[in-house]
């Protein structure tokens, strides 16, 4: 996933602008590193039990996305 200021212009006093460049080029290649290695990994599902029952799954895409499924079930059950 494309972080959401990739790319975009930085806008800052002459005097902090290489600084703040060089931060957002830092920021840009560590995400591309993070989704190189997620890529290479694939998807994984993490399960969350409470006892015997799976309360939530969290599914991580290889490119770093995340969703969380929320396991409900009946009182009683």
């Amino acid at each position: 996933m494309k972080p959401f200021l990739h790319g975009r212009p930085v806008h800052s006093s002459s005097s902090h602008r290489k600084t703040a460049t060089t931060s957002t080029e830092a920021l840009a290649n560590a995400i591309a590193t993070n989704q190189k290695n997620a890529a290479a990994q694939g998807p994984t599902v993490e399960c969350i039990k409470q006892g015997d029952k799976v309360t939530r799954l969290i599914v991580t895409c290889s490119c770093g996305e995340r969703i969380e499924v929320e396991c409900l079930f009946p009182a009683g059950g």
